[in-house]
């Protein structure tokens, strides 16, 4: 008997059963990796595996199996399920109905949608699964302290869903202060599970994942899957409507409607090629999403078509973020969602023909997320980038006419096809805003503590090991002075009244930035929500829709509207997502390679191409600054958004040192400055000599006065500790030492 089939016979006949359901032949890989880890050790377990490959069920099916071979000896929760999405934990509430149907175990889904007489009869009796998101633990632990032991006294297992989330991320460093103040409680730890289809250092994940459970954790390797992808790369100028941009058949019916390219081909060209198909299209930002959708709903009115396109996105109200994931499972119709990163998660939308990716992402862990939403059930996933560009104008600057958005795209495809590189995870040493959340979280559910056992309690929870006392302990101090906490007689720390105010809004459960937002309403349909009131008349763009405003309730924080016809913009504040060396350097490498790309369509080819004749012609191979005129240069130093980050502000501190003014910044990508002739053309060994004499503090590189509001609690964070971790997390003075400290090459060489 194989492996494997030792393994199948384990598990429950309803296992067995659910298996011979949905047809499978064989357990695949990962599957056996699982059920060998948690049937045969106590450890933790990492489970990394590509998207759709059944990694859900390949945890489930032994812990599953482990509670029907030994049956809870009291009511308790067994299984907590963690899950970063209230979408992604509905879907998988439906997944495990089906799956336990006949198991007699229950599974019970609970968050701020779920009704109280749910959530009422799981604390009564608990027993089963528990699928919760990390602010509705949260709140359990702050709430229900004394309850915890009988809810959770026989928990076995908490399975982490898409931790490539969470890892390094306030709000997963949330959850596991969460799990070591639950192991504390119970007296024991639980076995840890984590999921994810996109983790690039799985040992660094795995140390994670098990921080703080005195358990091994495994992460069974995986080999290098074999890719089937069906990829394509488009190209268009936006204004040019007399070029040639027809590179499909798909544009060539556009263009044989209206005898001439459409004024935006790159819209055209999107929309048919998801007009008759079951799609996704991404874009990387909410903005963008909406001003994509109220353009493809604008084509199908133009054309007399149906209007068959959904919007989702986290400022849209539950029911229309609900209904598109209802029609993109409907296998019936040809429904299109556009989308940010609300859906690039593991929920289940059925069989998706193609995913649409407007400009590039961001990350190869994105790229992969997405691209893996289409191509279930046994087909290939397909993806087609679409990049529109401005026409340039003949004075336009060397760095704008460079493609980055395409060149980023060609970077993060080859990097995970030739070396299946993925972004590993970034640990924070100084999560300040968690640490004062955590404080006042621990202090609600305890009561009055010490300072000693509080610094204590915080410190010791693994988020905080690279904390120093002293920082937490002006952290404390600062907390006691704007009245977050006070000090009773015995010398004990409570909630002060300003810490009461945060704590007994629900709001206070979620470590993520959350904005004071408007609620939009149109008679009775809630639409989404919105930062900033327009005035009465005034029209807006949500939910890929224009809204005109007829009433403003500041009070109730409401805005009424109703539709009208036409397309606007609209905007939320908010960071542009980090990119990493690794795509900035393999990005210098397509621009001055000579490779061609198959997925790139003929015009991303010549666009690629025109860009690569640039390069060569203005010098860019042969050094990192190029004059562009008089007294104005452009640097290109190929750095992530960390490590670009540091030195624009290393240029700006040693700007009179290197004899260079007016520092400015695109994204990650240049670095503009004036200078005289002969300071432009020896900044590089002027900056190398200095490095050599001093590495870079990055300290020295935050100013005395700066506030680096960040994260969720920051401005109640002393200002000098803002800096100091500013200055550990967000800056990266390594990667810039090894690009222009002593013995880097003149043209950069590899990070």
């Amino acid at each position: 008997m194989t492996e494997a089939d030792r393994i199948f016979q384990r598990f429950p006949e309803f296992i067995r059963e659910y298996i011979y359901r949905h047809g499978w032949n064989r357990l695949y890989d990962v599957q056996i990796d699982a059920a060998r880890v948690l049937f045969e050790s106590g450890d933790n377990l990492l489970l990394t595996s590509a998207t759709a490959s059944g990694k859900t069920e390949a945890a489930f099916f032994p812990i599953l199996a482990d509670l029907c071979e030994h049956p809870p000896a009291t009511e308790s929760v067994s299984v907590l399920y963690i899950a970063p999405l209230k979408s992604l934990i509905n879907d998988q509430f439906m997944r495990m109905e089906e799956l336990l149907s006949a198991s007699g175990i229950r599974v019970t889904h609970w968050h701020g949608d779920v009704s109280v007489s749910r959530k009422e009869q799981l604390l009564r009796h608990p027993s089963g699964i528990l699928q919760i998101t990390p602010e509705s633990l949260e709140s359990m632990l702050m709430r229900r302290g004394h309850d915890l032991l009988r809810i959770f006294g026989g928990l076995r297992y908490v399975l982490l869903d898409e931790i490539h989330t969470l890892v390094g991320s306030d709000r997963g460093n949330q959850v596991i202060c969460q799990l070591c103040r639950l192991s504390r409680i119970l007296g024991f730890s639980p076995r840890r599970v984590g999921l994810s289809a996109t983790i690039g250092d799985p040992a660094l994940a795995a140390e994670w994942l098990g921080a703080g459970s005195g358990r091994k954790t495994q992460a069974p390797a995986r080999p290098p899957e074999k890719l089937h992808w069906r990829l394509a790369f488009a190209h268009f100028y936006i204004q040019n409507a007399a070029e040639n941009q027809t590179p499909t058949a798909h544009s060539e019916k556009a263009s044989a409607r209206t005898g001439k390219a459409a004024l935006d081909p790159g819209y055209e060209f999107l929309y048919d090629a998801v007009r008759d198909k079951r799609a996704l299209v991404f874009s990387n930002s909410r903005e963008e999403t909406e001003y994509v959708t109220a353009t493809l709903r604008q084509i199908a009115r133009k054309r007399g078509e149906a209007d068959i396109f959904c919007i989702h996105h986290g400022n849209l109200s539950a029911a229309l973020r609900e209904d598109a994931e209802r029609k993109m499972k409907d296998e019936s119709t040809h429904a299109v969602t556009c989308a940010t990163v609300t859906m690039e998660l593991g929920i289940d939308i059925g069989r998706l023909e193609r995913v649409v990716q407007v400009d590039a992402p961001h990350s190869v862990s994105g790229f992969l997320q997405r691209l893996g939403r289409s191509g279930r059930r046994g087909n290939p996933p397909e993806m087609i980038e679409v990049f529109r560009e401005d026409t340039p104008l003949p004075n336009t600057p060397l760095p704008q006419l460079i493609p980055w958005g395409l060149l980023r795209a060609i970077a993060i495809t080859e990097l995970y096809v030739r070396e299946w590189f993925i972004e590993p995870p970034h640990i924070r040493k100084m999560p300040l805003s968690l640490a004062f959340h955590q404080t006042l979280s621990i202090l609600a559910s305890s009561g009055e503590l010490l300072p000693r056992v509080l610094a204590e309690r915080v410190l010791s929870l693994p988020p905080f090991s690279a904390m120093e006392k002293e920082d937490y302990r002006t952290l404390l101090l600062s907390m006691l002075e704007n009245d977050f906490l006070e000090m009773t007689e015995e010398k004990g720390l409570l909630i002060g009244l300003r810490g009461e105010r945060l704590i007994n809004s629900f709001k206070f459960y979620a470590v993520f930035r959350d904005s004071e937002d408007f609620t939009v309403r149109c008679d009775s349909d809630e639409i989404g929500t919105i930062t900033t009131p327009p005035p009465v008349g005034d029209r807006f763009a949500l939910a890929g829709r224009v809204w005109e405003v007829t009433e403003v309730d500041l009070t109730r924080r409401l805005i009424y509207v109703h539709g009208v016809e036409g397309k606007m913009e609209i905007s939320w504040p908010g960071d542009s997502g980090e990119i990493h060396t690794r795509v900035l350097e393999k990005m210098r490498d397509v621009l001055f390679g000579t490779e061609q790309y198959a997925y790139c369509m003929p015009n991303a080819a010549a666009r690629l191409e025109t860009a690569r004749n640039l390069a060569h012609h203005t010098g860019m191979p042969d050094s990192m600054v190029i004059p562009l005129g008089g007294s104005s240069f452009v640097l290109f130093p190929w750095l992530g958004t960390c490590a670009f980050r540091t030195l624009r502000r290393l240029l700006t501190v040693l700007a009179g040192r290197l004899g260079i003014s007016d520092i400015s910044g695109e994204g990650c990508c240049y670095i503009t400055f004036k200078a005289r002739r002969e300071d432009g053309e020896k900044l590089l060994d002027r900056l190398a000599g200095i490095l050599r004499e001093r590495p870079i503090d990055p300290e020295s590189l935050v100013g005395a006065s700066e506030m680096p509001v960040y994260d969720k609690y920051d401005e109640y964070i002393p200002a000098e500790l803002l800096r100091k971790a500013y200055a550990r997390d967000r800056l990266c003075p390594e990667e810039v030492m090894l690009r222009f400290g002593p013995g880097a090459s003149e043209c950069g060489g590899t990070v």
